[in-house]
């Protein structure tokens, strides 16, 4: 993991077309702006790893197996 320090309004660039900007600082906050195409997600982690958590509770889709009812 590469660790810069920023202040304010200072900025970091990736791979030439994401920025990543800092917009904020409060206390023990940052908030963080990110400036990225439109084919690139970007999600929050803690959302990433519950939908992990989610996707591996759940059975995969379209292997359920078919319940069959006696008349």
């Amino acid at each position: 993991m590469l660790v810069l320090s920023r202040k304010l309004n200072e900025s970091i660039v990736v791979d030439g077309n994401i920025k990543i900007t800092i917009v904020g600082i409060r206390g023990n906050h940052v908030r963080v702006g990110i400036e990225a195409p439109g084919s690139i997600p970007i999600i929050r982690q803690e959302l990433q790893d519950r939908n992990v958590a989610s996707a591996l509770c759940s059975p995969p889709v379209g292997l359920a197996t078919p319940v069959s009812s006696s008349v």
